[in-house]
């Protein structure tokens, strides 16, 4: 088989609209959570959220795109663009011979939510393109169009896990041979008050901030956003002289078979398992997880058990943090973002602290809670996601290193 390497990449997020300006704010620990200004917070029980700022459409999508592209696929649209020029993987490989696999969870959304009130108060028609608008593949379609890429796409929806599954179908895709290449990583624009609403009424979202792993944490804080990646086989990519990012080196999956909100330890800890199974590492191996971590009550401390399932009593001081403290909970768009800090990380040799907060939960037995960035002394990390339904998925990178 073959080793995998990440090539290119770009983000839209709430901590920046390209790599270098996520990277600063990830590092320095500055945060994207702002208040809600696109609609009054109304009834909402929080008035906090993790929303893209400055992104204009017209600069990085089409009048023609714009008829057909809604916010979440803009977002994957504009990513793309940016993994795909940084990359260069188009001079040398053929666009037959490039998978697009994209992780997206709720779809279009701001295009679905007006139409719908629009047809049940007003009556009549919706716009003819909402549907086209609204499914969660355009942004893989899309991003295929642009660039006439024409092998393998698909999107992957699977919750809060849409885009690491995404990316480690992509991965096991080019490790195998099947294709070349891959584009491939996670968009989300949710932030619509019928979303907002919805997640109100399941009682989890912070009415403060997003504070992973804290022992007053009080829920997630959702956010909007996409990262995508290109991966390539090592050989092709050190033979044409890419900037390498970082290596995959494995990836795990399992589902919960549990409860459809609720997390059990045993899957998530079965994904970590299996992903450092199919790295051919050992629990030792790892110096930094970025935890899935949503700051809820159950997630945290269901996440800690795992973590200490498969460490042991190593797991006690591993680092660990969440950026969703950052960038917030980007539904299926998360463990992109998640993936490009852990990939940063590895590429610096420094695991990111978030935002620290005021005092650790010493009930979930982590002591290894990043309170400031740490230097990496372990070769291989761990991004992890894990969505309602029991949908678990755990990718392991390492920094790459020529001539290894």
């Amino acid at each position: 088989m073959r080793r995998v390497v990440v090539t290119g990449a770009g983000c839209i997020s709430a901590i920046g609209n390209d790599v270098a300006t996520f990277a600063e704010n990830l590092f320095a620990g500055r945060t994207g959570i702002a208040d809600l200004t696109d609609f009054p917070a109304g009834d909402l029980r929080f008035s906090k959220v993790a929303a893209v700022r400055d992104f204009v459409a017209s600069e990085w999508v089409s009048a023609a795109q714009r008829q057909v592209a809604e916010r979440t696929a803009q977002f994957a649209l504009a990513a793309a663009r940016q993994a795909i020029s940084a990359s260069g993987l188009l001079a040398s490989i053929s666009g037959e011979d490039v998978a697009v696999i994209l992780g997206c969870s709720t779809g279009g959304r701001t295009a679905e939510e007006p139409e719908t009130a629009k047809l049940y108060t007003q009556g009549g028609r919706v716009h003819p393109l909402t549907v086209p608008r609204t499914m969660a593949s355009s942004g893989t379609s899309l991003v295929c169009m642009e660039h006439g890429l024409t092998g393998p796409a698909y999107t992957v929806t699977t919750a809060c896990a849409s885009a690491t599954h995404a990316i480690g179908q992509a991965f096991h895709m080019v490790r195998s041979g099947t294709v070349r290449a891959a584009v491939t990583g996670g968009h989300e624009a949710p932030l619509t008050y019928g979303f907002l609403k919805s997640w109100d009424s399941l009682h989890v979202v912070s009415s403060t901030v997003c504070r992973p792993f804290a022992k007053d944490r009080d829920g997630m804080t959702l956010g909007e956003g996409a990262a995508v990646f290109t991966l390539e086989a090592m050989d092709e990519a050190v033979d044409r002289g890419a900037t390498i990012l970082a290596e995959i080196v494995g990836f795990g999956m399992s589902s919960d078979a549990s409860h459809i909100t609720q997390p059990h330890a045993a899957g998530p800890a079965a994904a970590m398992t299996r992903a450092l199974r199919d790295a051919g590492a050992a629990a030792q191996d790892v110096g930094y997880v970025n935890a899935h971590g949503t700051g809820t009550e159950a997630n945290d401390r269901v996440e800690a058990q795992a973590l200490l399932e498969v460490f042991g009593e190593a797991g006690r001081e591993l680092p660990v943090s969440s950026t969703k403290s950052l960038h917030g909970h980007a539904m299926g768009a998360s463990g992109a973002l998640e993936f490009l800090a852990t990939c940063l990380a590895v590429q610096r040799g420094t695991a990111p602290a978030a935002v620290p907060c005021a005092e650790l939960d010493e009930a979930l037995g982590l002591r290894g809670i990043l309170r400031e960035n740490q230097a990496l002394d372990k070769p291989v990390a761990l991004s992890n996601s894990f969505a309602f339904g029991g949908l678990n998925g755990v990718i392991a990178v390492r920094r790459f290193e020529a001539g290894s």
